[in-house]
């Protein structure tokens, strides 16, 4: 039996960029909610688009070694206002956090 050991935690989020709002969407995403997810102790794993079929057209992953740094995060004001600005950019936006096990999750 191949026995699974998790690396720690990931953060997935998921969302549709409104295709309107792409210039100002780059600019937050790179120039402040990167930086920022980093500063609370949250590294990017992956970002993903979905080009074709019925699913979000972002996943982004961010992964964490400790469940204390997950938790932080969520009670966090900056985290909550990061999202309550990405989602001037996007709709359908939620999240969820999984045990991080390399490679791409769901």
């Amino acid at each position: 039996m191949m026995q699974s050991t998790a690396l720690g935690y990931k953060l997935l989020l998921t969302y549709d960029v409104n295709t309107d709002d792409l210039q100002e969407y780059y600019q937050f995403v790179m120039g402040r909610y990167l930086p920022a997810m980093r500063s609370l102790g949250m590294e990017m794993s992956e970002a993903w688009h979905t080009a074709y079929g019925n699913a979000p057209n972002r996943r982004i992953g961010f992964i964490c070694s400790e469940r204390d740094t997950v938790d932080d995060l969520m009670e966090n004001e900056t985290w909550q206002s990061l999202n309550d600005h990405l989602q001037r950019y996007v709709t359908d936006f939620s999240y969820k956090v999984v045990r991080y096990r390399g490679g791409f999750q769901i």
